[in-house]
């Protein structure tokens, strides 16, 4: 097991310490994993993303590109079996034979994600491009993209954007941009599309 107890830059990704499972992460570059992260089974970090101490995240995860993690959030991909006579999977039972009924169904997380602290987010969910968790949520339904959501469990509160507005981000994807494309439209950043029907008004 690799466990890190010191600040170490590696390959373009910021790891602080006191983190567990680093080697069952792959990093797409320029990320940040903070003290007392927590990583099992297979996980792919997207470019840019950064996230939030004591984050905890088991099973087969994917994150997109440029998502901000708050902190203790937990993101479970597999589960305990429901429709069998225990839900026990630990080795003091059958030598942990049980184990082998646990249900793995994976979590899909798009790009620009905001997820709040505290968040729990459970197998066999997609979060859609640009959405909000708010702090303290239980996902445990698709999250439609540019969507803000909130509650226990998670429900939407509203939309950030008018559809067309959502259409041309998703259309304009500039998550995939390079650096230099993306100094190119960054004025695009710095507008409030609030109440606006386009994203070029």
């Amino acid at each position: 097991m690799y466990f890190l107890n010191t600040v170490e830059n590696k390959e373009n990704v910021v790891l602080s310490g006191f983190s567990r499972g680093i080697q069952n992460v792959t990093f797409k570059g320029k990320n940040a994993v903070p003290d007392r992260c927590n990583f099992s089974g297979s996980i792919e970090i997207g470019y840019g993303t950064t996230l939030g101490y004591n984050n905890f995240f088991g099973g087969d995860i994917t994150i997109g590109k440029y998502c901000q993690i708050g902190a203790d959030v937990a993101i479970h991909s597999s589960n305990h079996p429901i429709h069998y006579l225990s839900t026990y999977i630990n080795k003091n039972l059958f030598d942990g034979e049980l184990n082998s009924l646990k249900e793995n169904k994976k979590v899909v997380i798009g790009n620009d994600v905001w997820i709040g602290h505290n968040v729990i987010i459970v197998g066999n969910v997609t979060i859609g491009n640009g959405a909000i968790l708010a702090a303290g949520s239980v996902i445990t339904k698709d999250v439609l993209p540019y969507s803000i959501v909130g509650g226990v469990p998670a429900k939407i509160i509203k939309k950030r954007f008018s559809e067309n507005v959502i259409q041309e981000i998703e259309e304009l994807q500039w998550w995939n941009y390079s650096e230099s494309e993306i100094k190119k439209i960054k004025p695009l950043f710095f507008k409030d599309f609030e109440n606006k029907n386009s994203i070029y008004e």
